[in-house]
């Protein structure tokens, strides 16, 4: 029957829902079609309020399946209700429930009936099917505690009213797709039981929706197709593509999944997998985190102010941190000087470079912020072109794992009196200082230098600078090429020819391409207590090998082929290294010279050569040069059997095979890939590429490799951030627009061995972008509690001002739902 189309607010409280008298068909299939009383009138009046038990429905689990539709039935709903039935007769006895199916709106104001269900699924078509006062029955039932499931079209339902709008999470665009199409569905939650028992990448047919507004950040996704693996049309929502949600809603809960769109989705295992636990969390049989994504429930607090004038009392050039185990916050600063301290370029004046490291300390206890130190460093020359700024300083730190009882911190440097300002040399060097426990005071007496390397000063730049350890006690150490970014074109590092003194500073192959050289690597060592090292079994060389005539490797080296590797991070309970590294400048790909500058991240299980300055992204290479004329092209890297062939290189020829790494991104996408020829030669056309990761875009763009969290459900913290993130991989970019602020999940079986991650998740709206934000993240790092501590550079360059400070980002959505008490089945949460 056709009705006059009622809007209402969701603050609709004034209208209450009627008793109304009316037999519910307990038949599966059978029923009348949909009848609902006009909108009343504006002299007629409600009847009085529902009377419901809180929480709907009782141990004797029992499921409603609504399938009234406005217009004709669809085919697809014999198959749900079907598909539903069965699933509550099969699987464990605690996981078993009752199913009735009714296309009667009338139980909807039948408060003894509707009050016998757990969960109410909508399996209805579009169109109105409620009348006012059994849609004020459907919400009375929400708020008792009542659960909500929606499959596919009930998105279409009730179109006029917010209050549903709220309940499915979204609307279907006019625009959506109508055919069946096969498409991929990446799963993020691991942890719901709706999608823990799912295949991290599904495949599978259905009909997708595309949405008028996106839900994600308001309500929880679970599950979202893949739109480069189908055809969505014009109303594409693009690669933030949520296809089934969860949120508590009104006092209940709401589950929807715009999957189900076909009578054969419902004959399949996965689907009804998918279904099984939507109903297990909306009918209170188990507990479910739907809270996890969405954005409200989390603060960003700044923790540091603003410096003093003309001091750094709060915090220097900021450039790296780390958490102690109580919870304190020891960050540094690179050296840089405050704006209104001139600096000094001129290599014949003593003081060229001179600047001052510094470790402060945040005590979250406190609130105070502490000055630990300060180190004499090489590195404040401001900006400027390449043979002008450095970005060498105070790089890095880390604390020993002991350090609650030695107080031992380490810290990675360039010292300024070790600079050669003839030959324009330094050093660099990793040492291990005492801090005392108590006044969080550095002893810069009790130095002890572990490891140091000659670095070229001559031009900027990459420095790298993150340490971390590994669960076995072992230091891993990033070192950047120590190269200029210029006199390449922005492609390959690889021009033998500029140099100073007889040092090449634009060729990386001296550097991150070379056995023999500490520079463009990532080290690792087993720091020992008398302040030396040894080296751990398992890297990439002993330094004894005698290929080549011996001599011509270093032991300390497990990972080479980096560029500027800024920040790593270890998941102990893997010992898996997490690492990101600057790419070059190139704006677009070049038929001639190769990728465009690609901002890497990798996941790296074991030792290996991860390309640079040969090969890019996954195994895309780059074009060889060499003297006499290096503005001549010679042929292609290959990447499987890479020679350095540099006069720079005093290390091996012929070098260990490369490594794909698992993202890359340019200013053309992320993951751009292109047709290979039968040489494996990508075209390097920009209108033959794809993006295998459409969630990232660079532009300007600097990784900043974050953490792995690990859920510590021990742990009493109000603000540690939910179990949902257990394993999830924080990326991001020193930029805040395209760029990425992911966490993504990679899959254990091609994880390290160049596979893509599965799922990202943006955090753009949790940790927040823009002006007053978090703009230029610098370093990230969840502490004990689980609370997450991030960076902000600032707005300038080599140097601090107002906007440079410390952040701390809580949890505040509280426990999984529904509590324990109310859970259908007690037994059921073991």
């Amino acid at each position: 029957m056709q009705r006059t189309p009622h809007h209402r607010s969701r603050s609709r409280r004034g209208l209450a829902a009627a008793v109304a008298a009316g037999a519910l068909t307990a038949s599966l299939l059978g029923g009348n079609a949909a009848s609902a009383r006009p909108y009343p009138g504006p002299h007629e009046s409600m009847a009085t309020t529902l009377s419901l038990p809180t929480p709907p429905g009782g141990a004797n689990v029992k499921v409603l399946v609504f399938h009234a539709s406005a217009s004709e039935e669809s085919p697809t709903v014999d198959a749900g209700i079907a598909a539903i039935e069965k699933i509550g007769l099969t699987g464990p006895e605690a996981g078993r429930f009752k199913t009735v199916a009714s296309d009667d709106p009338a139980v909807f104001t039948n408060g003894k009936q509707l009050g016998k269900y757990n969960a109410v699924v909508f399996l209805t078509g579009g169109g109105d099917v409620l009348d006012p006062e059994q849609e004020a029955g459907l919400e009375a039932y929400m708020e008792a505690g009542g659960g909500f499931l929606g499959i596919h079209d009930a998105a279409r339902t009730e179109p006029y009213s917010d209050w549903f709008t709220g309940l499915v999470g979204a609307r279907p665009a006019a625009g959506s797709p109508t055919s069946v199409q096969r498409a991929t569905v990446e799963i993020g939650d691991r942890e719901h039981p709706a999608t823990k028992n799912l295949p991290l990448e599904w495949k599978r047919p259905d009909k997708w929706l595309n949405w008028k507004e996106n839900p994600s950040g308001d309500v929880h996704t679970v599950a979202r197709v893949r739109e480069i693996t189908y055809k969505p049309g014009a109303g594409a929502n693009g690669w933030d593509h949520p296809v089934s949600w969860c949120r508590d809603y009104d006092g209940g809960r709401s589950f929807y999944t715009a999957m189900g769109g076909t009578v054969d989705s419902f004959a399949e295992a996965d689907f009804r997998d998918h279904l099984r636990g939507a109903l297990d969390w909306t009918t209170r049989i188990s507990q479910a985190d739907c809270k996890a994504t969405i954005t409200s429930n989390y603060t960003a607090e700044r923790v540091t102010q603003p410096n003093k004038p003309g001091q750094n009392d709060q915090i220097g050039e900021p450039h790296g941190m780390v958490t102690a185990p109580d919870g304190r916050v020891l960050y540094i600063g690179r050296g840089g000087a405050d704006s209104s301290v001139p600096v000094v370029t001129d290599w014949a004046d003593p003081n060229v470079g001179k600047g001052l490291g510094q470790i402060h300390v945040y005590d979250p206890k406190t609130k105070k912020v502490t000055l630990a130190g300060e180190l004499t460093i090489f590195g404040n020359k401001g900006g400027g072109d390449e043979l002008v700024k450095v970005e060498e300083g105070l790089l890095g730190i880390e604390l020993d794992p002991d350090f609650e009882k030695n107080g031992w911190v380490y810290l990675h440097y360039t010292p300024h009196d070790k600079i050669d300002r003839d030959k324009q040399m330094a050093v660099r060097q990793v040492s291990r200082f005492t801090m005392d426990l108590a006044t969080d005071k550095l002893d810069l007496s009790s130095e002890k230098v572990l490891l140091h390397w000659p670095v070229q000063i001559h031009s900027c730049c990459h420095a790298g600078g993150g340490m971390a350890w590994d669960s076995k006690g072992n230091l891993y150490i990033a070192a950047g090429d120590n190269n200029s970014s210029g006199f390449s074109d922005g492609y390959s590092g690889n021009n033998p020819q500029p140099n100073y003194k007889g040092v090449s500073f634009a060729d990386a192959r001296r550097t991150a391409g070379n056995t023999n050289n500490l520079n463009g690597k990532i080290l690792r060592i087993h720091p020992e207590d008398d302040g030396t090292y040894t080296l751990p079994a398992g890297n990439l060389f002993t330094g004894k090998e005698p290929d080549e005539g011996g001599g011509k490797t270093r032991g300390e080296i497990y990972v080479m082929g980096v560029r500027n590797p800024a920040r790593i991070s270890i998941d102990k309970s893997t010992d898996t290294l997490y690492a990101g590294w600057v790419g070059p400048d190139a704006g677009a790909p070049s038929t001639t010279w190769g990728p465009a500058k690609y901002d890497t991240f990798a996941a790296i299980t074991k030792a290996g050569n991860h390309g640079w300055p040969y090969c890019m992204g996954n195994k895309q290479p780059y074009r060889d040069r060499n003297l006499p004329d290096p503005s001549k092209p010679l042929g292609w890297y290959d990447c499987d059997h890479p020679k350095n062939e540099s006069p720079n290189n005093d290390g091996l020829v012929n070098l260990p095979p490369i490594t794909s790494n698992t993202i890359w991104y340019s200013p053309q996408g992320g993951g751009v890939d292109y047709p290979r020829d039968k040489n494996g030669i990508p075209s390097y056309k920009v209108e033959d590429q794809k993006e295998l990761l459409p969630w990232l875009k660079g532009g300007g763009q600097a990784t900043m490799n974050g953490p792995v969290y690990r859920y510590d459900a021990a742990s009493t913290s109000a603000g540690k951030w939910p179990s949902y993130w257990d394993g999830k991989w924080f990326v991001g970019d020193f930029y805040d627009d395209t760029q990425p602020r992911h966490a993504v999940l990679t899959d254990p079986k091609t994880v390290g061995k160049g596979g893509l991650p599965t799922h990202a998740e943006s955090l753009k709206k949790i940790i927040p972008v823009g002006a007053d934000g978090i703009r230029n993240l610098m370093d990230w790092k969840f502490a004990p509690d689980g609370s997450l501590y991030v960076l902000d550079y600032g707005r300038g360059f080599f140097t601090s001002d107002s906007k440079s400070a410390l952040w701390r980002v809580t949890y505040k959505g509280g426990a999984p739902t529904p509590a324990v008490k109310d859970l259908a089945r007690k037994a059921a949460v073991q």
